[in-house]
C-alpha cells in the first residue's frame, strides 16, 4: 500500500507559479505509474499529469507546456512544476498512484490506487 501526503499548494496571481510536491511511503511506490489530478468544486476530478517508471510523462491538454511532472526516486516523491498558472487552474491537487500499464490511461480517476491524500489547494487569482 502506498501512502501520500501533498504539499506546496498556496494562493498565487494568474501567470505565477507553483510547485507542488507528494511524498509517498510504501516500498512499491517506484512500481507504479504516478499521476496528478485536480477537483473543483461542482466539478468531475480529472487527471493532470502522469509519468510512468521509466520517465515517460503525459499531461491533459489544457496544461501542456505550462506543467512539468517529475519524480525523485531516491527521495519517493513526486512534483508538480505549475506555470504561467490562470484561474482555471484553481482546484484541491491530489497525486495518486494508478493501475495502468504505462501512461495510457493514467489520467483517467477511476484507475487510482488506495485512497486519496488529502491534497493540496491551489488558488489562482485574475
Amino acid at each position: 500500500q502506498v501512502q501520500l501526503v501533498e504539499s506546496g499548494g498556496g494562493s498565487v496571481q494568474a501567470g505565477g507559479s507553483l510547485r507542488l510536491s507528494c511524498a509517498a511511503s510504501g516500498s512499491t511506490y517506484s512500481r507504479y505509474c504516478m499521476s496528478w489530478f485536480r477537483q473543483t468544486p461542482g466539478k468531475e476530478r480529472e487527471g493532470v499529469a502522469a509519468i510512468d517508471i521509466d520517465g515517460t510523462t503525459t499531461y491533459a491538454d489544457s496544461v501542456k507546456g505550462r506543467f512539468t511532472i517529475s519524480k525523485d526516486n531516491a527521495k519517493n516523491t513526486l512534483y508538480l512544476q505549475m506555470n504561467s498558472l490562470k484561474p482555471e487552474d484553481t482546484g484541491m491537487y491530489y497525486c495518486a498512484a494508478v493501475d495502468t500499464a504505462g501512461v495510457s490511461g493514467a489520467l483517467d480517476p477511476r484507475n487510482h490506487l488506495d485512497t486519496w491524500g488529502q491534497g493540496t489547494l491551489v488558488t489562482v487569482s485574475s
